[in-house]
C-alpha cells in the first residue's frame, strides 16, 4: 500500500472549490496548499490535511495580521539588507512562523526572527518546530524576559555593536497588561522602525480607577470610575489611546485596526506603528490632557526615551 505524504494529501484534498470556501475568495499570502507542513505543524490542519472548523478563525487571522504588517516590513526590507523582527512574549509563536515561512518562501528576503518568552516548555518546542520545518537559517527562539532582554540590551556598551544588532521590528501579540508596553518601551530603546501589539487583558488603568471610586473621586468620567461593568470594557479602550498617544510622542505615525471581527473575540485591536523621528510634542501634550481628563495615566509614560521623555517631563512640570 502505498504511504501519502502530507504534502500529497493536501494536494489530494485541497481543490479550488474548498479554498475558495475557506478563503471567502480572497487572496492569502499563505493557502492550505502551498503551506500544508507549516498549517500541519501548528496544529491548524487534520491528519488528513482537512482544517478543523475551530481552526478557520486562527487561520483567517494570522493572515490577516500579515497582511496588515506587509507593506511596513516591505519598505523595511529594501532599507536594511538583513531585516531583524523580535517577537516579544511569543508563546506558540503562529505569526512569527507565519511571517519565517513568508521571508523565505514568498518575499524570498534575509530576516532574522527571534522570538523570546519566559516559559522553557514553549520554546523548546518552537525551536524544534523551526528545525523540522527549515527555519532554522530565519528563526530562533530564547527563554528570557522582555525586561531583561532589554536590560542586556542596554549593558552594550559599543554604540557601533549595538546598533548592528538593533531589532527593527517589535512584535508583541496578546502580551497580558503591561506586558504590552514592555514590548513598546524596548522598541522606544530600540528606536525600532515599526511596531505591531495586540494589546489584552488592560488591567492598569482599571486598578487605577478603582482606588479612584474607593476614594469617590469626582470628574466628567465618575459614572465610568464607579461602575466595575463600564470600567472594565472603557478601561481597554482609553488604555490604548493613551499607547497611541506616547507612541506618537515617540516619533511614531500610528495606526488602530481590527484584524479579527468583534464578533469572534473582543481582543482584536492590532497597533501598527512606523517611525518617522524622535518625537512630537502635540501628541505628548494630548497625552497630559487626557490623563488629566481620566484621573490618571499609565506607566508606560515614565518609559519613554531621549527627547521625548525630556519634553513630557517638562510640559508635566508645567501643569
Amino acid at each position: 500500500m502505498t504511504h501519502l505524504t502530507f504534502r500529497q494529501k493536501a494536494e489530494k484534498h485541497w481543490t479550488p472549490e474548498r479554498i475558495r470556501k475557506l478563503t471567502g475568495g480572497k487572496s492569502y499570502l499563505i493557502d492550505p496548499l502551498s503551506g500544508a507542513e507549516l498549517l500541519r505543524s501548528l496544529g491548524l490542519l487534520n491528519a488528513d490535511a482537512s482544517m478543523p472548523a475551530d481552526a478557520v478563525r486562527k487561520y483567517a487571522q494570522i493572515n490577516h495580521m500579515v497582511a496588515l504588517m506587509q507593506p511596513p516590513l516591505s519598505q523595511l526590507s529594501e532599507r536594511f539588507p538583513v531585516l531583524r523582527i523580535l517577537d516579544c512574549g511569543c508563546g506558540n509563536s503562529y505569526l512569527t512562523f507565519l511571517l519565517a515561512w513568508c521571508f523565505k518562501n514568498v518575499w524570498k528576503k534575509k530576516v532574522v526572527l527571534t522570538g523570546i518568552d519566559t516559559r522553557a516548555d514553549v520554546i523548546a518546542k518552537s525551536t524544534a518546530r523551526a528545525h523540522e520545518l527549515g527555519l532554522e537559517d530565519y528563526l530562533s527562539f530564547e527563554q528570557i524576559s522582555v525586561q531583561d532582554y532589554q536590560k542586556r540590551r542596554d549593558e552594550i556598551a559599543d554604540p557601533e555593536a549595538r546598533k548592528a544588532s538593533r531589532n527593527h521590528v517589535i512584535v508583541g501579540l496578546h502580551a497580558c497588561d503591561t506586558a504590552t508596553d514592555d514590548a513598546l518601551a524596548l522598541a522606544f530603546s530600540e528606536k525600532s522602525d515599526a511596531i505591531a501589539v495586540a494589546p489584552c487583558c488592560q488591567a492598569e488603568l482599571a486598578n487605577r480607577w478603582r482606588k479612584l471610586s474607593a476614594e469617590h473621586f469626582k470628574n466628567a468620567f465618575s459614572v465610568l470610575i464607579q461602575s466595575p461593568e463600564l470600567r472594565r470594557d472603557s478601561c481597554s479602550t482609553f488604555t490604548d489611546a493613551l499607547r497611541v498617544l506616547l507612541m506618537r510622542g515617540q516619533g511614531y505615525e500610528v495606526t488602530t485596526t481590527e484584524f479579527v471581527p468583534s464578533a469572534h473575540t473582543p481582543k482584536n485591536r492590532l497597533i501598527l506603528a512606523q517611525r518617522r523621528g524622535n518625537y512630537f510634542e502635540p501628541a505628548l501634550h494630548e497625552y497630559l490632557q487626557m490623563r488629566t481628563a481620566l484621573g490618571a495615566g499609565i506607566g508606560l509614560e515614565a518609559r519613554l526615551s531621549g527627547e521625548a521623555s525630556e519634553i513630557l517631563q517638562r510640559l508635566s512640570a508645567l501643569e
